[in-house]
């Protein structure tokens, strides 16, 4: 049990309960009645995650997640709060990068799981620390767990975008930098709770802003982990469009860079010729023909004639994905 849980709360009864939520989790537990008094434990040690209230004598919530992130950048930081209101979170999110609120009076179960996504997200930015080409892999299939349709996609991917971009005669550095982005382009779905992932039925728009949210937090994990701009490109920008209406940032043409370009074909083959619970995996002919039909709006048509007259070759086959998990949210998107 390495990580640590601080919790800031000038109430005694709601540390208890917080405690008596967590006594059977793999996490240990320290409580501090004030804000200065957790901002000193905070600086005496390494903590994964920081619970703060939000409303407290002294020093409200915002201000303890200000102090926080200095005095701990990589410390995952969560608000608790009774009263939510825009205006809060918006400053929350400006001043301290909060990770998830949680509402008084809280699901224990819905608490837990938001404090078991920070640790895990603690853990992902340190293990990426390292630059190791399999913690990278690993992480990347740990977080395919979470959605199961995905079981093999990152890998795919990435031989995919290699086919590419080795056509494109693009420098061994930057041909590795691009196998390590797509093996984490969809990282920040660490931020994407399971019961979204793994939703039974089609999303609801509120659902669905949360999935596209995955890129911009993805892309925050690989700068904490200070990851090089070529893997955080990949991350970012892999979901918009030729024609500028994809997202996060509405890019458009060559303002996309060339290796998020890369792998948003790879990435969209790679969805059409997987197995889902509605359709059967599309033939490569029918993939490439989809993809095709929506070239110059989506994607780059010089990266899809690489990449689909490689396919035509012979080059490169599909891996067969594994079918064994799959969910019937269609990922594409």
């Amino acid at each position: 049990m390495d990580e640590k849980l601080l919790v800031i709360d000038d109430e005694p009864h709601i540390l208890r309960a917080i405690e008596r939520v967590f006594a059977d989790q793999d996490i240990q537990v320290l409580s501090a009645a004030n804000p200065r008094q957790g901002l000193e434990i905070l600086s005496r040690g390494e903590i994964a995650v920081l619970v703060t209230d939000n409303m407290m004598p002294g020093m409200d919530g915002l201000e303890v997640l200000r102090r926080a992130k200095v005095i701990s950048p990589d410390t995952v930081r969560i608000m608790l709060t009774g009263h939510a209101s825009l205006d809060t979170a918006i400053a929350a999110i400006n001043l301290g990068e909060v990770f998830r609120f949680v509402l008084k009076p809280w699901d224990n179960d819905e608490f837990v799981g938001i404090v078991n996504e920070a640790v895990q997200r603690y853990r992902i930015v340190n293990q990426l620390r390292s630059g190791d080409e399999g913690v990278m892999l690993s992480i990347a299939q740990a977080i395919e767990l979470k959605d199961s349709y995905t079981r093999g996609h990152c890998d795919r991917v990435a031989d995919y975008a290699q086919l590419i971009g080795q056509e494109l005669g693009l420098s061994a550095k930057l041909l590795q930098e691009i196998r390590y982005g797509s093996w984490l382009h969809d990282c920040g779905k660490i931020g994407v709770t399971e019961k979204i992932l793994n939703s039974p039925s089609s999303l609801d728009e509120e659902e669905y802003t949360t999935v596209k949210k995955h890129c911009l937090w993805g892309a925050e994990l690989a700068r904490l982990a200070r990851l090089s701009e070529t893997i955080i490109n990949v991350i970012l920008y892999h979901h918009e469009h030729f024609d500028g209406n994809g997202y996060p940032i509405g890019l458009a043409g060559d303002k996309i860079p060339l290796e998020a370009r890369i792998v948003a074909v790879a990435d969209a083959y790679d969805a059409l010729t997987s197995e889902r619970p509605y359709r059967v995996a599309y033939t490569s002919e029918k993939a490439l023909g989809l993809i095709g039909a929506v070239v110059g709006s989506h994607y780059d048509p010089e990266i899809f004639s690489i990449f689909s007259s490689k396919i035509h070759a012979g080059q490169k086959k599909p891996k067969a994905p594994d079918t064994s998990k799959i969910t019937t949210v269609d990922r594409l998107q």
